[in-house]
Parts: C-alpha cells; sequence; structure tokens
C-alpha cells in the first residue's frame, strides 16, 4: 500500500482498540517509513504491545465451535442477539474467527523506536500481564501514558466518556496539534 500523497497536510492521531493499536502502529511505521507526516499522538485501547509472546501464544481462532463461542461471549463485547442468531451466527464466526488468527498468528519485527506519543488504555479485568501491556513503551522513544480503566476488554464501551476526555486532553496539550490553522478556527 502506498501512502505517498494521500496523508494531508493537516495534523491528526490514530486510534486503535484490541487488534487496531497494533494496527495503528504498524501503519505509524509504514508513514515514517514513507517520509509522510507521522500521527501527532496514536491512542491505543485493550491490547498488549505487539512484541508480547502471549500475542501469539492463544490459538483461539482454532477452536471448536462450542469453545470459541464461549471465548467471544466471554470477551463481553458481543451482543447476545448475536451469539443466539444461527443465520447471523454463520456469517460473523467466520470473520471473527480471521480477525482473532490475523492477531494470534502475527510475527512481530522489531523496528526502530517511533518518535511518536502514545497513549495506552487497558481494562483492569482484561486477561493480560502489565509486563506485556508495557511492551507498548519499546515502539516509541518517548514516555507512554499508560492507564488503566474498570471493565474488561470492552471496557471502552463503558468508558467512551472518559477515553473521549484523555484524547482531547493529550490533543489539546500537543502543540503540533493546536498550532494548525484548521484547529484555531475550531476553538
Amino acid at each position: 500500500m502506498q501512502l505517498s500523497g494521500k496523508l494531508s497536510g493537516e495534523p491528526y492521531a490514530l486510534y486503535g482498540h484490541s487488534m487496531g493499536g497494533l494496527i495503528a502502529c504498524l501503519l505509524a511505521r509504514k508513514i515514517v517509513i514513507e517520509n509522510e507526516r507521522p500521527p501527532v499522538h496514536i491512542f491505543v485501547t485493550g491490547t498488549e504491545g505487539p512484541s508480547a509472546p502471549s500475542r501469539i501464544e492463544d490459538k483461539r481462532h482454532l477452536l471448536n465451535k462450542e469453545d470459541f463461542l464461549k471465548e467471544i461471549k466471554d470477551l463481553d463485547g458481543c451482543p447476545d442477539e448475536l451469539l443466539n442468531d444461527v443465520e447471523l451466527l454463520a456469517h460473523f464466526e467466520p470473520i471473527l474467527r480471521s480477525d482473532f488468527k490475523a492477531s494470534e498468528t502475527y510475527l512481530y519485527e522489531e523496528g526502530e523506536p517511533l518518535d511518536i506519543p502514545f497513549t495506552v488504555l487497558t481494562g483492569t479485568e482484561e486477561n493480560m500481564e502489565l509486563a506485556d501491556i508495557e511492551l507498548w513503551q519499546k515502539e516509541t522513544r518517548l514516555s507512554v501514558d499508560f492507564r488503566r480503566l474498570p471493565g474488561r476488554h470492552f471496557f471502552i464501551f463503558d468508558h467512551a466518556e472518559t477515553i473521549l476526555k484523555i484524547i482531547v486532553e493529550k490533543l489539546s496539550n500537543n502543540q503540533k496539534f493546536i498550532r494548525h490553522e484548521s484547529v484555531r478556527k475550531i476553538s
């Protein structure tokens, strides 16, 4: 994928939850490699650092149907209506398995740390080791702001307002972001 010329000159941030956090980090790396304007901040929720060994230890995508659906239910992010609807489940189960497979088979390649600030938010009841969460620090030369909020993997639904406040606070304090004329017009 070529990014050349596709990013405007306006400042932007990246946000990703779960596998989206890994994707945000990989996208930022690609942007930097292609000498494009990097994001002013990366916000990650609900995932351990890309180099965490636990990322590839779990093989949930290989579970039998019953165990796989139990895993999905245990994450607390999938409505019961979906899990109890045979037709919908037949459509979404392969998609969910593909997402898990992509995350669980990703092989980490160490790269040069980014010069981009990261904020990493995780749920206090997520099934992750603190040391694995702290591996995000390997991805940037800057100090990572680690925060924990009550809840499991989909704590983001219960804390959307808090997360939004954190994002606004971080971007409001970012000189690259607030100096841009498009932001000043909004203020």
